[in-house]
Protein backbone atom coordinates (compact mmCIF):
# COMPACT_ATOMS: atom_id res chain seq x y z
CA UNK A 1 0.00 0.00 0.00
CA UNK A 2 1.76 3.45 -0.68
CA UNK A 3 0.70 6.80 -0.12
CA UNK A 4 0.12 8.87 -3.18
CA UNK A 5 -0.68 12.69 -3.77
CA UNK A 6 -4.47 11.58 -4.76
CA UNK A 7 -4.80 8.99 -2.14
CA UNK A 8 -3.59 5.67 -0.67
CA UNK A 9 -2.82 2.79 -3.36
CA UNK A 10 -3.65 -0.70 -2.24
CA UNK A 11 -4.33 -3.85 -4.17
CA UNK A 12 -5.48 -1.79 -7.52
CA UNK A 13 -7.73 0.69 -6.19
CA UNK A 14 -7.19 4.19 -4.89
CA UNK A 15 -8.80 5.75 -1.68
CA UNK A 16 -8.91 8.89 -0.89
CA UNK A 17 -7.21 9.50 3.01
CA UNK A 18 -6.75 12.36 5.05
CA UNK A 19 -3.53 13.06 6.36
CA UNK A 20 -1.47 14.36 9.52
CA UNK A 21 -2.28 18.65 9.16
CA UNK A 22 1.74 19.38 9.86
CA UNK A 23 1.81 17.26 6.65
CA UNK A 24 4.45 14.30 6.04
CA UNK A 25 7.76 14.71 7.27
CA UNK A 26 11.17 13.17 7.69
CA UNK A 27 11.61 14.54 11.06
CA UNK A 28 8.21 13.43 12.82
CA UNK A 29 8.07 15.14 16.64
CA UNK A 30 5.68 14.08 19.37
CA UNK A 31 2.89 16.94 18.83
CA UNK A 32 3.84 18.35 15.85
CA UNK A 33 1.04 16.39 13.43
CA UNK A 34 2.76 15.23 11.03
CA UNK A 35 2.68 12.19 9.10
CA UNK A 36 6.23 10.29 9.11
CA UNK A 37 8.20 9.41 6.03
CA UNK A 38 8.25 5.38 5.86
CA UNK A 39 7.67 1.79 5.25
CA UNK A 40 5.58 1.16 8.16
CA UNK A 41 4.49 -2.55 9.00
CA UNK A 42 0.62 -3.08 10.20
CA UNK A 43 1.79 -4.52 13.38
CA UNK A 44 -2.19 -4.69 14.83
CA UNK A 45 -5.60 -3.64 14.52
CA UNK A 46 -8.58 -2.83 17.00
CA UNK A 47 -12.22 -2.88 16.91
CA UNK A 48 -14.84 -1.37 19.22
CA UNK A 49 -16.72 -4.81 19.89
CA UNK A 50 -20.33 -3.05 20.70
CA UNK A 51 -20.32 -1.34 17.39
CA UNK A 52 -19.14 -3.93 14.81
CA UNK A 53 -17.90 -7.28 14.03
CA UNK A 54 -14.03 -8.06 14.38
CA UNK A 55 -13.20 -7.39 10.46
CA UNK A 56 -10.50 -10.40 10.99
CA UNK A 57 -9.54 -13.00 12.59
CA UNK A 58 -6.52 -11.44 13.95
CA UNK A 59 -8.20 -7.85 14.90
CA UNK A 60 -8.60 -7.64 19.03
CA UNK A 61 -10.96 -5.85 20.57
CA UNK A 62 -10.89 -2.13 22.17
CA UNK A 63 -11.58 -2.65 25.99
CA UNK A 64 -13.02 0.08 28.01
CA UNK A 65 -9.35 0.57 30.18
CA UNK A 66 -7.60 0.99 26.59
CA UNK A 67 -5.19 4.27 26.02
CA UNK A 68 -2.16 4.81 24.25
CA UNK A 69 0.81 6.42 25.88
CA UNK A 70 1.97 9.43 24.11
CA UNK A 71 4.42 10.78 27.31
CA UNK A 72 7.96 10.20 25.86
CA UNK A 73 9.07 10.20 29.24
CA UNK A 74 6.95 7.53 29.73
CA UNK A 75 8.66 3.42 29.32
CA UNK A 76 5.47 2.56 27.78
CA UNK A 77 5.97 5.32 25.54
CA UNK A 78 3.74 4.47 22.33
CA UNK A 79 2.41 1.61 23.46
CA UNK A 80 -1.11 0.31 24.71
CA UNK A 81 -1.73 1.25 28.24
CA UNK A 82 -4.54 0.38 31.21
CA UNK A 83 -6.86 2.68 32.69
CA UNK A 84 -6.17 4.20 35.50
CA UNK A 85 -3.11 5.99 33.63
CA UNK A 86 -1.77 9.53 34.87
CA UNK A 87 0.52 10.09 32.37
CA UNK A 88 -0.91 11.73 29.26
CA UNK A 89 -2.25 9.08 26.64
CA UNK A 90 -4.75 9.06 23.90
CA UNK A 91 -8.29 7.05 25.04
CA UNK A 92 -8.59 3.84 22.25
CA UNK A 93 -12.38 3.39 22.96
CA UNK A 94 -13.59 6.76 22.18
CA UNK A 95 -17.43 8.47 21.94
CA UNK A 96 -17.00 8.91 18.17
CA UNK A 97 -16.42 6.69 15.35
CA UNK A 98 -12.61 7.57 14.71
CA UNK A 99 -11.11 4.60 15.98
CA UNK A 100 -13.98 2.26 15.88
CA UNK A 101 -11.29 0.15 13.53
CA UNK A 102 -7.73 1.02 14.09
CA UNK A 103 -4.74 -0.33 11.80
CA UNK A 104 -1.78 0.05 14.08
CA UNK A 105 1.36 0.45 12.45
CA UNK A 106 5.11 -0.05 13.70
CA UNK A 107 6.37 3.51 13.54
CA UNK A 108 8.40 3.90 16.53
CA UNK A 109 7.59 0.53 17.90
CA UNK A 110 8.09 -1.57 19.80
CA UNK A 111 11.06 0.03 20.68
CA UNK A 112 10.37 3.87 21.17
CA UNK A 113 12.79 6.69 20.60
CA UNK A 114 11.32 9.72 23.24
CA UNK A 115 9.90 11.95 21.52
CA UNK A 116 9.57 10.83 18.09
CA UNK A 117 5.87 10.48 17.69
CA UNK A 118 3.30 7.62 18.38
CA UNK A 119 0.15 6.96 17.71
CA UNK A 120 0.46 6.36 13.90
CA UNK A 121 -2.60 4.64 12.52
CA UNK A 122 -4.93 3.87 10.15
CA UNK A 123 -8.52 4.99 11.27
CA UNK A 124 -11.41 6.42 9.82
CA UNK A 125 -11.69 10.27 8.88
CA UNK A 126 -14.25 13.03 10.17
CA UNK A 127 -14.71 13.81 6.67
CA UNK A 128 -12.86 14.63 3.54
CA UNK A 129 -10.56 16.88 4.04
CA UNK A 130 -9.97 17.32 7.78
CA UNK A 131 -6.55 16.34 8.52
CA UNK A 132 -5.30 14.14 11.64
CA UNK A 133 -2.52 14.42 14.19
CA UNK A 134 0.05 12.58 12.32
CA UNK A 135 -2.11 9.52 11.35
CA UNK A 136 -4.14 8.34 7.82
CA UNK A 137 -7.25 8.22 7.75
CA UNK A 138 -10.22 6.78 5.47
CA UNK A 139 -13.75 7.00 5.07
CA UNK A 140 -15.53 4.25 7.51
CA UNK A 141 -16.17 1.72 4.14
CA UNK A 142 -12.52 2.02 2.62
CA UNK A 143 -11.15 1.66 6.37
CA UNK A 144 -13.49 -1.47 6.31
CA UNK A 145 -12.60 -3.08 2.82
CA UNK A 146 -9.17 -2.09 3.52
CA UNK A 147 -8.63 -4.27 6.80
CA UNK A 148 -10.58 -7.27 5.24
CA UNK A 149 -7.60 -7.32 2.75
CA UNK A 150 -4.52 -6.90 5.35
CA UNK A 151 -2.50 -9.37 6.46
CA UNK A 152 -0.27 -8.45 9.77
CA UNK A 153 3.30 -7.50 8.21
CA UNK A 154 1.30 -5.44 4.82
CA UNK A 155 3.47 -2.49 4.36
CA UNK A 156 2.51 1.34 4.51
CA UNK A 157 4.75 2.78 1.92
CA UNK A 158 4.82 6.66 3.18
CA UNK A 159 7.40 8.03 0.55
CA UNK A 160 9.87 10.78 0.96
CA UNK A 161 8.94 12.71 -2.37
CA UNK A 162 5.53 13.76 -0.68
CA UNK A 163 7.90 15.55 2.10
CA UNK A 164 8.84 18.50 2.85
Amino acid sequence: MTLTPTGLRFLGRRFPCVIGKGGIKHDKREGDGATPVGRHRIVGMMYRPDRLAAPTRWAEPIGISDLWSDDSADPSYNHLVQRPYQRSHEVMRRADPLYDLVLITDYNWPVATPGAGSAIFLHQWRRPGYPTEGCIAFAREHLHWIAKQLKPGTVVNVPDRLAD
